[in-house]
Formats: C-alpha cells, sequence, structure tokens
C-alpha cells in the first residue's frame, strides 16, 4: 500500500489550534444552542439565497466545500473546511461566515472575536487563489437567537493581504505539521523493524495476530474468542501497530470495560517499545478522577487551572511530544501541573497526537459522550480493538437505553415554588404525568408497553428551554447543580427517543419512594452495528466469548464478518476441574447451602497450602457464608470484596496475593465483580478458585423483558437473558488460575447445575476432563492427588 504522507486540518481546527488563547471556561452554555445555532445559519441562507438574482448576476451558494493544499516536507497539507456562503454580485466575490450568538447584538463589535475573522479570511484565500481574484470581501454576520436580530461587520482584502495572513497562519502550523512528519517516520521506521516481543508464538498466537492484520487490512470486523493464555492483547496490538507502519489505519483506540484491564494494554505496548517501538500512546482518566480542582466550577473564577489554560496548553503539547511517548496519567498530571492547565483537556488534546488511545467502551460507543473530534463523520481510517467484549452487551444496553425520576421532580418544584412560575408550572405538570403513569403499575409495581411514552416530549422540550437561561442566570443558586443533572437528564431522554425502534420497550417503575420511566434497549445489535463504523476495523475479543454466534449477534455482527475459536494453548494436565454434585445454590435451597460451601472451601484449601479465591453470584450471599467461615475457621487469613471499592482499596486487595513464600491468603469475590476478570495473579499468588453457582443474574423485571422478546426472534430467551451471561462469569472466574504456562491449579465449581448437559456445552474444550464430586472430603482428596 503507498504510504499516504498527508496531514490533514479543517480550516476552524487550523484556526483555533494556531490562534487558542485564554481561559477554559466550561459553564453552562445550552446543548440545544447548537441545534438552534444550525436552523439561524439555514434560515439566514435561505433568505440570502432567494434575495440574490441570478438573473441580475448575482448568486448567493451555501456550505461552499474548500480545500487547499500546501506541499510540505514530501507529503502535503490538507486544509479543508466549508464557508457558509459565498456572495457573487457585481463581479464582487463575498465570503460570509454566520455566527450565532446568545448576547446583545450592541456588545458585539467589529473585534468581537479575532478567530472569526480568521476563519473567514482563510476561506475567502482559498477561494481566491482558486478563481484567480485579486480582491474579496469578507463578512461576518452576527445572529442574535433570541432576539432574531442580525448584524454584519464587511472589509475588502486584496489577495496579497490574504496570502501574507493565510501564510502566517500555516506557518504558525508548520511547527506542528514537522513534530507530526518527523514523528510518523521515525514511528514507521521502528515498526517496520519492529519484532514479535516475545521468543516463541504460544500455541494459536500466530493464527490469532494474522488473522487481525488480516482484519485490519481489509477493513473488516472480527469476533475472537480466545481463551486465557493465548496473549490476546498482545496478539491484537502488534498486528494493529504493523499494519499502521504499513499504511492500513492512522490511529488505534483500544477498548475495555474496567481501569484495571487497562493496565494489560500499557505493558503490552511497555514490552514493544523495549523492543525499539516508537509509539504514542494516551491512556484516558475519566474526569472527576483526573480533576485538581474537584468540586471547583470548570471556568476562570472556580478553578485557576481553567484560567488562561489556552495560553499555554500548546507549550505544554509541544513539551510533552518532545520529551514523552507514553501519555500516562502520571504524566499528564505532571505536564499539567508544570504548566498550569487542566489535565483532563489537556489529554483530550493528546488524543490527536496519540497513534494508540487507551479508554472506557464510552468513548467510541456511547451516543452521549463519544469523542466527536474523531468519530463524527466516520471517515477516519481508524482500528478498534474491543477487549472483554463479553462486557459490552450490558453496557451497550446502559449506553443506549435513558430513565426519567419523578422523585427530584417534587424536590425541585418546591424549591422554586414562587421564584420563577413557568419553572414551576412545566415540573408540576411532569409531576402530574409520572403521577398518571404510577396508576398504570400492577400490582408488582410495574407497568410497560412496546411505544414511546410520547406525552413526555413536549413537557421536556419546555423543560429545556426554561433551563437553558435559568442555568445562564443562576449559577450561583443552591439548587444550581440539581437543575443542571435535570437538564441534562431530560436532554439525553431527549435523544435517545430519536433512537426508538422496535428493539426497544418502554415501562414504568413504581418503588417506595419514586417513580421510574425508562426507554430499555432490550437488543443493541443495530446501534452497535451503526456505532462500529466509526473504525474501518473493528476487533471484538475476549477469552469468554461464548458461545460466539451468539455474541456475534448481539454485538453487531453480519454474515461477511470475521469469526475465530481458538483452544487454550496450556496443558489440560495443569488445571483440574471438580463438580459438586451433592449441592444446588438455587434461590429457595441457599439457606441448606450455607454450612456445605463453607466445608468445601475448607477442605480444598487445606488440602495445598496456597492463595484461593471463592466467588459467589452476590454480595449477600458472599457475605452469610463468609461470616459463617471466619467463625468457624478464625485461624485463614481472609480478605473480603466490598461494594465500591476505591482505585488503592482494589490495589491493597490484590497485594495480599503475593507469592508463596508469605502467608496464604483467602479472596472472597462476586461473579462479574472487579476480581472476577481482567486480573493477572500469576505463578503461586493464586493457585485455586471456587465457583458458587452457575452465575445466572437476579430475577427482575427487566431480565424478564429480554426473555420474552428473545423468545418471539429465536425462542433463546432464557439463554440471552440468563445462562450465557451467567456462565460468562463463571467462566472468566474461573480463568483466573491458569495465566502461564508454568501455572497449575484447581477450579472448584459448586452447583449440581454444572451437570446439566444444556451448562456443559458452554464448558472449554479444556474442561472435558473434569471430575464429579461427591462430599467436601471427596474435594480434598482430588485436591490432594492433583497436586501429588
Amino acid at each position: 500500500m503507498e504510504k499516504n504522507r498527508d496531514i490533514k486540518i479543517s480550516v476552524r481546527n487550523l484556526v483555533e489550534f494556531v490562534m487558542r488563547a485564554g481561559d477554559l471556561d466550561m459553564r453552562f452554555m445550552g446543548s440545544s444552542r447548537a441545534v438552534e445555532g444550525t436552523i439561524a445559519h439555514q434560515k439566514i441562507q435561505k433568505e440570502n439565497r432567494e434575495k440574490y438574482s441570478v438573473f441580475l448576476g448575482e448568486e448567493y451558494s451555501s456550505e461552499v466545500s474548500l480545500k487547499h493544499i500546501v506541499p510540505y516536507n514530501g507529503g502535503n497539507i490538507v486544509i479543508d473546511g466549508r464557508a457558509d456562503g459565498i456572495l457573487i454580485k457585481d463581479n464582487e466575490v463575498t465570503v460570509d461566515e454566520i455566527k450565532t450568538v446568545t448576547k446583545d447584538l450592541e456588545l458585539v463589535h467589529e473585534d468581537y472575536n479575532s478567530l472569526h475573522w480568521a476563519q473567514a479570511k482563510c476561506y475567502a484565500y482559498i477561494y481566491g487563489i482558486q478563481n484567480n481574484r485579486k480582491d474579496m470581501y469578507v463578512q461576518l454576520t452576527y445572529y442574535e437567537i433570541d432576539s432574531e436580530k442580525i448584524k454584519r461587520f464587511i472589509k475588502a482584502f486584496s489577495i496579497k493581504e490574504l496570502q501574507e495572513f493565510f501564510n502566517e497562519i500555516i506557518s504558525s502550523y508548520f511547527i506542528w505539521a514537522n513534530i507530526t512528519s518527523d514523528w510518523n517516520k521515525a514511528r514507521d521506521s521502528s515498526i517496520k523493524d519492529l519484532k514479535f516481543p516475545f521468543d516463541n508464538y504460544r500455541e494459536g498466537q500466530r493464527e490469532l495476530a494474522v488473522s487481525v492484520y488480516k482484519t485490519v487490512v481489509e477493513h473488516k470486523k472480527m469476533f475472537l474468542q480466545a481463551p486465557t493464555g493465548v496473549g490476546k492483547t498482545i496478539s491484537t496490538l502488534f498486528p494493529a501497530v504493523k499494519a499502521m507502519g504499513e499504511g492500513y489505519t492512522s490511529k488505534i483506540f483500544y477498548l475495555t470495560a474496567k481501569t484495571i484491564t487497562r493496565q494489560v494494554a500499557q505493558d503490552a505496548f511497555h514490552k514493544m517499545k523495549d523492543n525499539g517501538l516508537k509509539f504514542k500512546t494516551i491512556t484516558i482518566t475519566a474526569k472527576d478522577k483526573i480533576c485538581f480542582s474537584k468540586g471547583s466550577a470548570c471556568n476562570p473564577e472556580q478553578c485557576k487551572f481553567a484560567k488562561g489554560h489556552f495560553d499555554r496548553v500548546n507549550d505544554a503539547i509541544q513539551d510533552i511530544l518532545e520529551n514523552e511517548n507514553t501519555f500516562s496519567r502520571e504524566v499528564i498530571e505532571s505536564y499539567s501541573n508544570k504548566y498550569n492547565i487542566c489535565p483532563f483537556e489537556f489529554s483530550l488534546d493528546l488524543t490527536i497526537w496519540s497513534d494508540c488511545v487507551i479508554c472506557d467502551y464510552n468513548y467510541v460507543f456511547d451516543p452521549r459522550v463519544y469523542l466527536k473530534r474523531f468519530f463524527m463523520d466516520n471517515n477516519g481510517d481508524y482500528t478498534i480493538l474491543v477487549d472483554e467484549a463479553h462486557n459490552l452487551v450490558d453496557r451497550a444496553r446502559e449506553m443506549f437505553s435513558c430513565e426519567f425520576h419523578k422523585k427530584p421532580l417534587l424536590e425541585l418544584k418546591k424549591e422554586i415554588k414562587g421564584r420563577q412560575d413557568n419553572l414551576y408550572k412545566v415540573l408540576n405538570k411532569l409531576n402530574a404525568l409520572m403521577l398518571s403513569m404510577k396508576k398504570m403499575c400492577n400490582e408488582d409495581g410495574y407497568y410497560k408497553q412496546n411505544s414511546q411514552p410520547e406525552d413526555i416530549y413536549s413537557l421536556l422540550n419546555k423543560l429545556t428551554k426554561i433551563l437553558e437561561v435559568w442555568l445562564t442566570k443562576n449559577e450561583k443558586s443552591e439548587v444550581y447543580d440539581k437543575f443542571l443533572d435535570l437538564y441534562f437528564n431530560s436532554l439525553s431522554f431527549i435523544r435517545i427517543s430519536e433512537l426508538y425502534d422496535d428493539k426497544y420497550i418502554t415501562y414504568v417503575e413504581c418503588t417506595e419512594d419514586d417513580v421510574v420511566l425508562k426507554m430499555f434497549c432490550l437488543d443493541p445489535s443495530k446501534l452497535l452495528r451503526e456505532a462500529a463504523k466509526r473504525g474501518k476495523s473493528v476487533v471484538f475479543f475476549s477469552a469468554t466469548l461464548l458461545p460466539l454466534l451468539y455474541f456475534k449477534e448481539i454485538l453487531g455482527g453480519e454474515k461477511e464478518d470475521y469469526h475465530l475459536t481458538l483452544d487454550s494453548p496450556f496443558h489440560k494436565k495443569n488445571l483440574k476441574v471438580m463438580i459438586a454434585r451433592d449441592i444446588s445454590t438455587k434461590y429457595k435451597y441457599r439457606e441448606n447451602s450455607y454450612s456445605k460451601i463453607v466445608e468445601y472451601i475448607y477442605a480444598v484449601i487445606s488440602a495445598k497450602n496456597g492463595n484461593y479465591m471463592v466467588f459467589f453470584p452476590s454480595y449477600k450471599y458472599m457475605e452469610v457464608v463468609s461470616d459463617i467461615f471466619v467463625l468457624k475457621y478464625p485461624q485463614i487469613k481472609v480478605r473480603i470484596q466490598t461494594n465500591f471499592m476505591t482505585e488503592d482499596a482494589r490495589e491493597a486487595f490484590l497485594q495480599n496475593f503475593s507469592d508463596r513464600d508469605s502467608e496464604n491468603i483467602l479472596g472472597f469475590g462476586v461473579l462479574g465483580g472487579i476480581f472476577s476478570e481482567g486480573i493477572d495473579l500469576k505463578g503461586d499468588r493464586l493457585i485455586g478458585a471456587i465457583v458458587i453457582g452457575v452465575g445466572l443474574p437476579m430475577i427482575c423485571f427487566e431480565k424478564e423483558i429480554i426473555v420474552e422478546y428473545y423468545d418471539k426472534k429465536s425462542k433463546c430467551g432464557y439463554e440471552y437473558s440468563y445462562m450465557y451471561p451467567g456462565m460468562n462469569k463463571v467462566l472468566q472466574a474461573a480463568g483466573r488460575v491458569i495465566r502461564t504456562e508454568e501455572d497449575r491449579g484447581t477450579v472448584l465449581l459448586i452447583d449440581d447445575r454444572f451437570l446439566e448437559q444444556r451448562y456443559r456445552r458452554l464448558f472449554p474444550k479444556q474442561w472435558d476432563d473434569f471430575i464429579k464430586i461427591n462430599s467436601s472430603e471427596d474435594a480434598r482428596k482430588k485436591v490432594c492427588e492433583f497436586w501429588e
């Protein structure tokens, strides 16, 4: 493939990047203003088209595409964009730049915003040189949204003046183009010489790497089930990096569900960089975690890092690009402190300069927060690698669903009473509507329908318009944050309504003190299929993408997409899988299981000294059994997972699982939790796992309506809603035991349902030699035999 050395940038991004200055100010502006701005643009453009007559030699064209190529360093800088309007009259040409404002036009003067003139002058220059003009007119048209008034400023420029201005802008950009061009050459040269960072490929690893490379080169999608030990992270990243060096992709997005699994991708890059790879990588940390001024609003009055942010940020970018290749949280925080800038906004800027962006699923798939700077037009040649893709099913349902609560309406209605009538009235109507929905609920507290809740839309539209005004004027109100939450929640509800189709259902849930209206995405396949188009190639992979055809369907796969299933590269004799056949963990039998489970746990851990983890289907089940265990066996050192653990608490929990020399640890955790997936306790750090139950999610209204939906669609409702997600949790938990070729260990599955054919069908091949256990004493004996 011929390498494309072109550097592409829009007129707007070029001007804003080179000329940006001043404060970072994220104060509320009103999200619907952008929509109103677009409507205003269209209105002015339509009026202008109708105003000028072709018969009189006049012509007004709107949204005129312009492109200019500047030869540079063996390639080109390609600058493009769309001028709002171009007027030809009396052989004079005027470039019209339309800007909408919310402030009084009396306050808008000729030099109101230098970026507006700069953008319009760039368009005028490009049009002028392409049409052999000696001079051009540049017009700024300001439209005040609320009053619908218009104010215009017009200036004449010679083409020489415009050329000098444009050359000054592009010359200022050359330093950044140099950085990009020089880096790309160094990066691609290092990729050419890069060898696989391990002495040998594991069994299945070469096949996996070749398949990913082919997927990227052919701009396809692939679904990959590869057991623990194949080395999925390095085997997906290495071929993607190789494909980038050959010009098949320009950026890699490595997506993970949990913070803890991002470290694996970072480690893979460290390994390749140690082998000579030059590659810029960034890990995006959530805004609330990386913010230096927690509790402060993001504006120059409340945050010192926001004040003058844009005066300093380009210096910070140049410094970090010249001195760092790994933009970790620590590195970003260090440079942000050095230059006194906002670390989160700085990290978003750095994504543009990064070869790989490691981040949460949301930044690519969530319609509310995806990175619009990359994915707005779906025309970037990006590669998206989706790690632990089994987690994307529930996450996608969450991203594409929305809910609206009655409780905050009642609270805010009381707060605003007598202070703002129009806001009070709309809150009152919404509250009344939610009360009417409550009356539709059955004795279990639910009501559902297959159509949209259209009665609420007009009220939410009215509410957002009123709140846009209120929020801009009441920043210091005690209830400001609550109204801001209500605003964004209302806006989210309106946006999700645009996605609503036969894969959605609407339901109302009544609790003791609230009424919740939810538009629930039952089947995310179509929306994920559309979202996947943000990348030219996408690889979905996991150790537990079983059954593969289920995941391929629900994650938006199509017939032509590739899929691959690999066997474990580890010898079967390294793992002993046992199934306790004398216990049922079904809800109705749980009380009878507690003491038996305690004896099974003790039998396994006393048969062989070492570190173990026990995984339960719920916190409640875990707490009851762990309490009994600690009372009966106080000499055993126990660590118990708690809900909502901080990152430090998680790290402290895992540090207990050290090598054999130290004291043995028994960890209690939950299936599907932070310690049953993504953690890498190699060697003697973990020699056994005990899994309680088949992992079925708790029976609930949402799960039942998923059953109903898929029963109608494919007669697989129970499997799709309960069995497949449950067994994925079991397989993930069991997968913590064997991480390398040297690892040995045992897995005890406690539940007689594991012996049913429908569950055994979901076992990986390396479990074929499982043995049935009849008692805790039998378990102790089998564990002893295995280790002997």
